[in-house]
């Protein structure tokens, strides 16, 4: 069975919500707050997501911290952390509740959960490369390439590397070989920068402008993988996949004759006299494999090939044959006569 290309992986937008309410105290004896708090709410969702599942928002994320001020809520409890675990339920959004009357400065630091995980490179090896934070595959590509173009490779051992000097600077060493690459570049990879945003907590009641929008790029399988890997799991899809894929083959086998057909009818149309001509010697040629007749009847049959400078010799040749015969015939007639 052929193999199947599956859809790639497609950038899209996750839109950020950061917003926050604020709820006052109350006089004593009402009941209400008695103190004075706030509520950070971080939600998002993708834009013009297809679809009727709705990917949860922690799922993008493999981890989250919310940095408040310090000097307000003290060195054990200025961080909120959220990260990812194999039993992590994913959830919508995050909320932070907090006392406090005053607006508050707060930092976000969201790390993205990459399929496949990305690296960050060495900036050295970044600008030497043009690559900044790809995948293990990508990156090694990419030293390859640059190797390749460079010309590093040893021309009498193949499996090793003669470093220039950038790359002496970078990997420590004048030469290695292929298989040191990996044990020797991660070394060189760290985690991806974590998305960073910067927020005002804001408890003024008058400020109409508590919800702050941030979109950034996220990658999402394409939406016909799901239905692709539901349908090759079917045993009755492969069935049908298998007579599908038996009805192509011969589907082409028959453009193909058709196509050789078209080719001999266009030949013929384009040039008659030269194709007939053509067609006649291939004819005889196949003739005489078929047959094993010796030389070519097609030619030997006109005057012209009569008329070349082998016939005198060959004509001689026959004739000397043939008298050499008959004076052996008159030798063994007289012999039987005596």
């Amino acid at each position: 069975m052929a193999d199947k290309v599956l859809p790639q992986r497609q950038k899209r937008k996750l839109r950020i919500y950061i917003s926050n309410t604020y709820t006052p105290s109350k006089p004593e004896g009402e009941e209400a707050e008695k103190i004075s708090s706030w509520e950070l709410r971080v939600e998002g969702k993708l834009l013009e997501e297809p679809g009727k599942q709705k990917r949860k928002f922690s799922s993008f994320f493999k981890s989250l911290v919310i940095e408040l001020d310090k000097e307000l809520y003290g060195p054990d409890n200025h961080l909120v952390e959220w990260h990812r675990m194999p039993t992590t339920q994913e959830t919508d959004g995050f909320q932070v509740k907090r006392p406090g009357d005053v607006n508050v400065k707060c930092t976000l630091l969201l790390m993205l959960d990459h399929q496949p995980p990305q690296y960050k490179l060495d900036p050295r090896l970044a600008r030497l490369l043009g690559v900044h934070t790809q995948t293990r595959a990508s990156i090694m590509q990419a030293l390859w390439l640059y190797i390749k173009n460079n010309k590093l490779q040893d021309s009498h051992e193949k499996e090793y590397i003669n470093c220039n000097r950038y790359f002496r600077q970078i990997f420590g060493c004048p030469r290695m070989r292929f298989s040191e690459i990996p044990m020797k570049l991660a070394g060189l990879l760290q985690h991806p920068d974590p998305i960073i945003i910067n927020h005002t907590i804001s408890v003024d009641p008058t400020d109409q402008k508590k919800t702050a929008c941030y979109d950034i790029d996220v990658e999402v399988d394409d939406p016909l993988k799901g239905q692709m890997n539901s349908f090759l799991s079917s045993t009755t899809n492969q069935q049908e996949i298998a007579a599908l894929e038996m009805k192509i083959h011969e589907t082409i086998e028959y453009i193909n004759q058709l196509k050789t057909e078209r080719d001999f009818m266009l030949s013929f149309s384009n040039n008659p006299q030269d194709f007939i001509h053509d067609w006649l010697k291939s004819q005889s040629r196949d003739l005489k494999l078929m047959t094993d007749v010796t030389g070519n009847p097609e030619e030997e049959r006109r005057t012209e090939f009569y008329q070349g400078a082998w016939v005198p010799e060959a004509v001689g040749r026959y004739v000397y044959s043939k008298v050499r015969t008959l004076s052996l015939l008159s030798v063994v007639v007289t012999s039987g006569g005596m």
